[in-house]
């Protein structure tokens, strides 16, 4: 069973802690940091009353001593709340630890799920209608780890292992996104109900990777740009980037001389020559990056990176004296420009003897205007060496065990783009039942592909799979048929980058002609471990 995980404000509530422990003590604590009110409820005993009153606790906590609580279970529950819940509690907290305490434990459970009231009973999972997370707190970050009943102390190793691989700026990281999204939300006028209530909300939605046209943008696409680049920043870049990001790198227009205007180095020029190179990164898992890509990054001066690129593959970058790192700011309404931008960057950092890398998702000649880039510098006088990278549209069908050519299905294979030039519906293929058409950059435009793909003949009930960040540890595979494509990306929202597969082939290995609509896998995770993985 999963449970849902929410964070509580519990400001002004009145909490009912039935037995005193060490445990009470801790819960108290915890209830007063809140800004909650904790009311503690003891038997008569004068151990127990000593121990308290070392703790000075009684300005701040209501301590009711009754011999006899069990038989006016219900009575604390319905008068000693607010005035505005009817005197009926807020919530419950019950630390009686001793084994005879069972018959008590059952008695208040079974009283506050009779009122409605949450409550949370130590060491009894099954007598709780909520438990405590093991947390951490660094700021406005809070970390909670749960494993539901079976164990606080293995939580709290969990949530150690965790932190320690967090950024020791996490919570600076918190407070400048926070107030960049304010900032952005009351410049351009946006509100709550237009972008959601976090950026989870707008990840989680259709809308996050949604088509928004470059050249012909409505009002209302522009008032919104900024948020959902902040919002693919914060999902993109590596994290060490975030406390550092600025209103100003969030401009809705860039100048013409915007990347000269951040020169590399006070100088332009050099000596020596400097090379380029178009590197493919592959999928995402450091485990398909080629050596050549891997030896690459450990010698580049300048590395310009796609958006896309994972963290995994971003974090084998020497730390220490190691090359310049710029992630592309490709957002919604923007490639063109940032394109423009890159191209002019590593010119300039070429010009002044450096060896830069362009670091490309995937493959650099595949959908990744590698032939442009390459185009572009020759014309420059440097000609750009290429490191090919596992494309996507190769890995991911083999990450969700879809065999691309099977013998008496597929003969073919066929690989296109869902968005043409300009953001335009390109020219769509018809349909070959023995293929297997692979759809790259297609995914926020779904709805508008399906009726033109069945319009040129492609069958309503083709199997077809979804996926999602292919051979990262959160990728996800979502299977269905053609038709119902619009329905499953509005019910299960979007996880870019992501592409689409199409064919029989979809349905050689995985076989379940049960499931109605669609069926969702979720993560990736190979035999072998890939975290010594590093430059050679």
């Amino acid at each position: 069973m999963t449970n849902l995980l929410a964070s509580l404000n519990i400001k002004g509530e009145r909490i009912l802690l039935f037995g005193y422990s060490n445990l009470a003590l801790l819960r108290i604590n915890s209830i007063l940091e809140a800004g909650a009110y904790p009311i503690l409820v003891v038997q008569d005993d004068d151990k127990t009353l000593d121990a308290i009153e070392q703790y000075d606790l009684n300005s701040k906590v209501e301590i009711i001593v009754d011999s006899n609580y069990k038989d006016n279970i219900e009575n604390y529950l319905t008068l000693y709340g607010n005035k505005e819940s009817d005197g009926v509690i807020d919530r419950v907290f019950v630390t009686l630890l001793k084994n005879s305490h069972q018959e008590i434990r059952e008695r208040i459970y079974k009283s506050c799920r009779k009122y409605r009231v949450p409550i949370n009973t130590t060491d009894y999972p099954d007598l709780c209608t909520f438990t405590l997370l093991s947390t951490h707190t660094q700021g406005d970050f809070q970390l909670g780890i749960t494993t539901n009943g079976k164990g606080c102390k293995l939580s709290s190793r969990l949530k150690r292992e965790i932190v320690k691989n967090l950024p020791s700026d996490i919570d600076q990281i918190c407070t400048n996104i926070g107030n960049l999204r304010t900032t952005i939300q009351k410049e351009d006028q946006i509100s709550e109900l237009t972008t959601g209530e976090n950026e989870d909300d707008l990840h989680n939605s259709k809308n996050f990777n949604s088509l928004v046209k470059e050249f012909d943008q409505t009002k209302n696409d522009i008032k919104l740009r900024r948020n959902r680049w902040l919002s693919q920043i914060v999902e993109y870049y590596p994290l060490s980037k975030l406390s550092s990001i600025s209103i100003e790198d969030l401009k809705q227009v860039y100048n013409e001389d915007k990347s000269k205007s951040q020169p590399l180095t006070e100088s332009t020029t050099t000596t020596n020559k400097g090379k380029i190179a178009l590197i493919g990164s592959g999928p995402g898992s450091v485990s398909l990056l080629t050596i050549g890509a891997l030896q690459a990054i450990n010698q580049a001066d300048l590395i310009l990176a796609d958006k896309l690129v994972p963290q995994q593959v971003l974090d084998l970058i020497p730390k220490n004296h190691g090359p310049e790192l710029f992630i592309a700011r490709k957002f919604p309404g923007n490639a063109e420009k940032a394109q423009e931008e890159l191209l002019s960057m590593g010119l300039v950092g070429l010009k002044q003897g450096k060896f830069v890398i362009r670091l490309k998702q995937g493959d650099p000649y595949i959908f990744g205007r590698g032939g442009e880039e390459f185009n572009f510098f020759e014309e420059h006088g440097y000609t750009p060496i290429v490191v090919p990278g596992i494309s996507s549209a190769l890995a991911a069908p083999v990450v969700a065990n879809i065999p691309m050519t099977h013998r008496d299905v597929a003969d073919q294979v066929l690989i296109c783009t869902g968005t043409g030039r300009k953001g335009v519906v390109p020219n769509l293929p018809h349909f070959d039942p023995n293929r297997t058409t692979i759809f790259l950059m297609a995914l926020h435009r779904i709805v508008e592909l399906v009726p033109v793909l069945i319009e040129k003949g492609w069958e309503s009930d083709l199997p077809v799979a979804i996926i999602e960040r292919a051979s990262c540890p959160d990728q996800r595979v979502i299977r269905t048929t053609l038709s119902k494509l619009g329905d499953v990306v509005e019910q299960c929202g979007s996880r870019p980058p992501g592409l689409l597969v199409t064919g029989y082939a979809c349905e050689v290995i995985y076989k379940d002609k049960d499931f109605k609509d669609f069926i969702v896998e979720e993560g990736f995770n190979y035999d072998f471990d890939t975290s010594n993985i590093s430059v050679i």
